[in-house]
């Protein structure tokens, strides 16, 4: 089992059964032929803070690799990056001491805190990744970055009313653009 920790964009806020960001990776794996079960241990709202905090249950003995997507609110709240990296070194750390490979998903910071502040956010995930040996996903919203022309229409259809909620298509763009590392993860988690 893989468990997803994270926050609303891994709990699949605004979106109905079967859209959110983990039963369409589910999906994804599936038609791959990998047998692997993701689990939703997403929380809305939540901070790199409270998924530390909260790890102890979700990393039952059941697990066998775990996919960190956190931060993001921490970042728009303005949270000190020195104080996200010790939290997601924290849930690295624990990881590491039960074996268990990680897929660490990334969030780049936008200049709106200043070019200090992003610089410091910007390098916490590719320097953690590094000291744990773990896998990296850069940028949770870089598929669609991608995909954005800037248009009205195109940042409706990928992103809810709320501007920060990827759309169902929203999230199959991601999907698409994670799975193969959350494949690669399975396997990892399968020959250890």
């Amino acid at each position: 089992m893989i468990a997803a920790l994270g926050d609303s964009l891994t709990a699949g806020y605004g979106l109905g059964d079967g859209e959110g960001l983990v039963p369409q990776m589910q999906a994804w794996l599936e038609a791959e032929g990998v047998e692997a079960v993701v689990q939703n241990a997403g929380v809305s709202g939540d901070t790199t803070a409270g998924g530390l905090a909260r790890l102890g249950w979700t990393l039952g003995p059941e697990v066998d690799a775990l996919i960190v997507e956190l931060g993001a609110n921490d970042m728009l709240r303005g949270v000190d990056p020195a104080e996200v990296r010790r939290n997601l070194d924290g849930i690295l750390t624990r990881a590491g001491e039960a074996g268990l490979p990680v897929l660490l998903v990334g969030f780049r910071s936008p200049g709106n805190y200043g070019p200090d502040y992003q610089a410091e956010f910007n390098a916490v995930y590719p320097e953690l990744a590094e000291a744990h040996g773990a896998d990296l996903f850069p940028s949770y919203f870089a598929p669609l970055r991608a995909e954005d022309d800037g248009s009205q229409a195109a940042r409706g259809r990928l992103l809810q009313a709320d501007g920060l909620h990827p759309t169902a298509e929203g999230i199959a763009l991601i999907v698409e653009a994670l799975g193969p590392q959350v494949k690669a993860l399975a396997e990892r988690a399968a020959a250890e």
